[in-house]
């Protein structure tokens, strides 16, 4: 890992000012890093929660080299294009069971902080967390999270997000986009400042509410930002078999309530597909 600021392709990032920008106590962060170059962020966050790094650390990469998605999918970025980073929470008191939201709460941050900057933009979210942008609805962000055992006792949930800001399109895979082509013109810094500000009163209501996601308003906001409901959707499951149906709700427990026809409705939880697809997408 590298540290120092990388005048890369796009703005670099001021971590000084970051930290005036989102630290207590101008906000509720309580460490943040911008690091030049590294294999992922997740990973070195991981790490240093286990040496204890505090409670809501921020970890920052301009460029991040072995970027990782949900089943250990690649997830690679241009140097300066785009926003790539990882936030390490400790939410004590919080039960097992309604950890799962953490990513989703991290989506709906994500979008509304994309619309604060951007009204203009249409945003969505597909379940359980992929942000859809433009008319086109193309991935925009991708989202990790991970436990660990950390110093001191008690669950660590390291989340990472990267968003595709002004990735090239000959940057990305089919079906993936940035925000610049859909008119966002808001720096990384900006962003990283707005989105890191939504990440943090998301999560610290949740956490204040014991995990609870009606409680919080979780559930209502995710459900009103969730493209998926309504839909007729495909879920492909880790044996190779399919579940087709309509994504009716979500749950308390973030899973996707599905009613396959003629039968009765599955509750399809997030680590157990591989994909969830359009019904008619091939």
């Amino acid at each position: 890992m590298t540290t120092g600021t990388n005048h890369g392709d796009g703005d670099p990032l001021d971590p000084y000012a970051l930290r005036t920008a989102v630290l207590r106590p101008a906000g509720g962060w309580t460490a943040l890093d911008v690091v030049a170059s590294t294999g992922s962020t997740n990973a070195d966050l991981l790490a240093e929660a286990v040496r204890g790094a505090p409670d809501r650390s921020v970890l920052i990469a301009e460029d991040q080299v072995r970027g990782r998605g949900r089943l250990d999918r690649t997830w690679l970025s241009r140097p300066g294009a785009a926003l790539t980073l990882s936030v390490l929470w400790r939410p004590e008191g919080v039960p097992a069971d309604r950890l799962g939201w953490l990513p989703m709460l991290a989506g709906v941050a994500l979008a509304d902080a994309i619309t604060e900057l951007a009204p203009d933009v249409p945003v969505a979210l597909k379940w359980p967390n992929d942000l859809l942008v433009g008319t086109t609805r193309g991935k925009a962000a991708g989202i990790l999270a991970e436990m660990t055992a950390v110093s001191g006792g008690g669950p660590g949930i390291v989340l990472g997000i990267g968003l595709n800001v002004s990735t090239p399109a000959t940057d990305l895979p089919w079906g993936a986009t940035s925000l610049a082509a859909h008119g966002f013109t808001a720096t990384r810094a900006e962003t990283a400042t707005v989105l890191l500000g939504h990440l943090y009163r998301r999560e610290a209501q949740w956490r204040d509410a014991h995990g609870d996601a009606d409680a919080c308003g979780l559930r209502r906001d995710y459900r009103s930002a969730c493209a998926s409901l309504g839909s007729r959707v495909r879920v492909e499951r880790p044996a190779g078999d399919h579940l087709i149906g309509t994504a009716e709700d979500v749950d308390p427990q973030g899973r996707l309530l599905v009613h396959p026809d003629g039968g009765a409705r599955v509750a399809v939880a997030a680590g157990d597909i591989v994909h969830l697809r359009a019904a008619d997408q091939p």
